[in-house]
């Protein structure tokens, strides 16, 4: 078994981490502190075809696979970009998968290339406020009128909803008392954002403020039917094309965030010195430290290997709930450990690693929550009855 990557796939992290380069810690934080979208970074990675990493080449995308799309979403956090980087791009790799393996060639043509060129920005409509991960009860309902379904609801999360031109968007098409199946009656769509009929408001939160979050409310969108993603109220088994994808993603994340967050401890520990000698001296520093290394490179193995599963076209529900698991932990205690080593300095912007701590809850919390992990893990593979 050979953990080491391809020469393709070293030159791919170089190069991103080249052009990372150009944007040092004090732009992100600028960024963070005005909530100010990066649009210096967007263009660049643009520029160098980084936008639509997973898309087929035909359609303007990079082509590269879930493996490949992990290491540069890694590299951006490690570079000190953190998920603010990331989430410039990060959706793009795994959401428009449904439109690729259940699209029309047509729609392919047409909803694709505006999004790997850079003319059309996109957002992503699925959570919504009082069902969360429990997507069968979705209460937004989009309504066949003709030729057109109208859609009303609500979602939240959706980033960068108020700048997108498009939306993905999952609604119910079919009542759920008259679904065989709670999960049927659900349909997806691609469409045009109407301003007419679409508002979205601002969430304030913790952290990745350059990167806007909302909640985007639908009042009678007008949704043309050309625009429904494969049959209607199969929108459900769509969306799980893609979340796979997702959750080693967001482990690859959570790895660098953890990597660089240790890396700044390290160096502090190195430099900082109280009572006549470096505090990297001092066991209580260095254990914890080393602790974190270790279990960041375990966790990194266990992305690389569901990764290289999901390309290969092989199951790898447990190892993507597994590296996403492992790496938010390992990420997240890496950098709580990092802000402790600086003392009151890690509580200081100036240092970063405060904003790597805030960023890593991200990962901890979404796309789905650690408890729900260990519960696919203890019904899924352990054969542990259902606890919910």
């Amino acid at each position: 078994m050979d953990f080491k990557l391809s020469t393709e796939q070293s030159e791919i992290v170089a190069n991103v981490s080249r052009i990372c380069s150009d944007f040092d810690p004090s732009y992100w934080l600028r960024c963070d502190t005005d909530e100010r979208f990066p649009e210096e970074f967007y263009a660049k990675m643009l520029e160098h075809g980084y936008v639509g990493l997973s898309l087929p080449a035909e359609y303007g995308g990079a082509g590269l696979g879930i493996t490949e799309a992990a290491l540069v979403m890694q590299a951006i956090c490690e570079s000190g970009a953190g998920m603010t980087g990331c989430s410039t791009i990060h959706s793009y790799v795994f959401a428009p998968n449904p439109i690729v393996v259940h699209g029309t060639a047509e729609q392919k043509r047409r909803m694709l290339p505006p999004l790997t060129s850079g003319k059309e920005r996109a957002c992503f409509a699925i959570t919504e406020p009082n069902t969360g991960l429990d997507t069968t009860k979705l209460r937004s309902r989009a309504v066949r009128e003709g030729g057109h379904y109208i859609l009303t609801g609500e979602k939240v999360w959706p980033t960068a909803a108020s700048i997108a031109d498009r939306v993905l968007v999952i609604a119910r098409t079919t009542a759920i008392e008259k679904c065989k199946r709670p999960v049927d009656g659900l349909s997806l769509f691609y469409t045009p954002i109407d301003r007419r009929y679409v508002r979205t408001a601002k969430i304030a939160k913790l952290g990745r403020n350059a990167i806007e979050s909302c909640q985007i409310f639908f009042d009678g969108l007008p949704i043309p039917v050309e625009d429904r993603i494969g049959e209607e109220g199969k929108g459900f088994y769509y969306l799980l094309d893609g979340l796979n994808p997702e959750r080693i993603l967001v482990a690859a994340e959570a790895i660098g965030l953890g990597r660089v967050a240790l890396n700044r401890a390290v160096e502090y520990a190195k430099d900082r010195v109280v009572f006549d000698r470096p505090i990297g001296m001092n066991q209580g520093i260095q254990h914890p430290l080393a602790d974190s290394w270790m279990k960041l490179e375990a966790a990194n193995a266990m992305m690389l290997k569901a990764a290289t599963m999901y390309d290969a076209g092989e199951p790898c529900g447990a190892e993507a709930n597994t590296a996403k698991y492992l790496g938010a932990e390992a990420g997240f205690e890496a950098c709580t450990r990092a802000v402790m080593s600086h003392g009151g300095y890690g509580y200081a912007r100036e240092f970063h690693v405060e904003r790597f701590l805030r960023e890593v809850l991200i990962a901890r919390l979404a796309p789905i929550s650690p408890q729900l992990i260990l519960c696919y893990i203890g019904e899924r593979v352990l054969g542990l009855p259902k606890s919910y």
